[in-house]
């Protein structure tokens, strides 16, 4: 993947160019808008104006063009104006835009349904359903769950992130900035210690199984087995520190759900559509779910979610249990349509590949410079490193929103995470130039420099 390689598909140049200081007076004013006109609820990682984006940049207001690190938060996988997604979504826009799946159907929810259920794990015969969000896909794989299986309790990890509605605001586990005083939460919520490499008291090689025993014990004892309707697991998790959990836990979850009637949900939201180096994470130890709640990167950013599941769970639910007045939008249908055809003639999970190729040496190398940096971690383009206290495994939020503050102030849009808020994650474009990656990269050794 050269940068000779994709260069002629983007529209706009593939370079940072900083006229002015970040944010800049143009972005200044449309802050001082937002501050009148919105809550301080909704936040925002760098306010900076975007009046155009397109493959590994993002243009603002005052004509400055960024890195772009974060993918709408993994959502722009194949670019923020891909011409196959925008083709698609006008040519539809032109003919209708809306007419509710369940009151007049249309084909390309159908054709979205019948290409999930192809490239989601497993050969045996399935079901999806179309909704908006990540957290509305969540809360319908929980409800079919409880529904096909007559019980009521769900199995969540610490470290989790799934949503910020009532049930997947309980399913989190992070307090702060997502629960706090939104309580009482939803019941019948149960959450097991996570195989965290990093932070496992007797290291990361004897995380895997040691974790999953302890979590399969607790469930055991404290739940117990025939009451649990699910485990709802991210393969990688997002929000929680870009927690990659150790070899041998998720297929030993996957073993015990088996034995014991328990479905085993993916929550693939921010892991899926090539995002990892594989189509979606679980396979990269050959997890087949029962259902996978996806969303973020299925439609190239306009909203769009879904819930994949095993035929004979999704069919037990009855006539008008499922379903909601957006959910499977046509204009959302398409892109998604054009999304898969782009990752999948664009070869985007071996672009991906590529990505932590380079990423993952260069980052382990400034590990090397900077001992602030425990940890580097990731597949494909899902990447992250945790920032501590030298000398130590304490967590140094401090350290992680100043490097951050400087790549903004340099021209690149990076994201912050994890539970201690001491995570730097990198989800660049799949279709991101490798020069600009590089660049990206050198200006995070620059923000670590000082």
């Amino acid at each position: 993947m050269t940068s000779q390689d994709i260069s002629t598909s983007h529209r706009l140049p593939q370079e940072r160019r900083l006229v002015t200081e970040i944010p800049g007076p143009r972005s200044r004013e449309l802050q001082e808008r937002r501050v009148a006109a919105v809550p301080p609820g909704v936040g925002s990682v760098l306010p900076v104006y975007v009046t155009d984006a397109d493959g590994g940049v993002l243009v603002d207001a005052d004509g400055n063009s960024l890195i772009d690190f974060g993918s709408g938060i993994a959502v722009t996988n194949v670019g923020n104006a891909n011409p196959r997604v925008a083709a698609r979504v006008k040519e539809q826009a032109d003919r209708f835009t809306h007419t509710c799946f369940m009151v007049a159907p249309y084909e390309s929810y159908v054709t979205v349904c019948e290409n999930l259920n192809r490239i989601t794990p497993g050969d045996h015969e399935k079901r999806s359903i179309l909704v908006n969000s990540g957290a509305e896909a969540v809360e319908n794989a929980v409800k079919v769950a409880r529904y096909a299986t007559g019980r009521q309790a769900v199995v969540v990890f610490e470290h989790g992130y799934h949503g910020r509605t009532l049930l997947t605001m309980t399913l989190t586990a992070k307090n702060m900035p997502y629960k706090q005083g939104f309580g009482p939460y939803a019941p019948e919520v149960y959450r097991m210690p996570l195989a965290y490499p990093f932070r496992w008291p007797t290291g990361p090689d004897n995380c895997g199984p040691e974790a999953a025993a302890e979590a399969i014990d607790k469930i055991t004892k404290q739940i117990g087995a025939t009451n649990v309707a699910a485990v709802l697991i991210e393969p990688i998790q997002g929000e929680g520190g870009f927690i990659e959990p150790a070899p041998g836990f998720l297929p030993a979850l996957a073993e015990f759900c088996r034995a014991n009637g328990i479905l085993f949900i993916a929550d693939e939201v921010q892991t899926g559509f090539a995002r990892t180096g594989d189509m979606f994470a679980c396979e990269h130890e050959g997890i087949v779910p029962d259902l996978v709640a996806t969303a973020k990167g299925i439609a190239g950013g306009l909203p769009l979610a879904a819930v994949t599941g095993r035929a004979d769970i999704m069919d037990k639910v009855h006539g008008g249990g499922l379903g909601g007045t957006y959910g499977g939008n046509p204009l959302a249908c398409e892109a998604a349509l054009a999304v898969l055809e782009e990752i999948e003639d664009g070869k985007l999970t071996e672009r991906a590949r590529r990505i932590g190729e380079i990423m993952l040496p260069r980052l382990r190398d400034l590990a090397g410079k900077h001992p602030a940096i425990g940890d580097v971690r990731g597949r494909g383009a899902m990447i992250a490193v945790e920032l501590v206290r030298e000398g130590t495994k304490e967590p140094d939020p401090e350290l992680t929103a100043q490097v951050a503050k400087r790549c903004h102030e340099r021209g690149l849009l990076v994201l912050t995470t994890g539970t201690y808020g001491n995570v730097l994650r990198f989800l660049p474009p799949l279709v991101i130039p490798e020069d600009l990656l590089n660049e990206g990269l050198d200006i995070l050794a620059e923000a670590f420099a000082g």
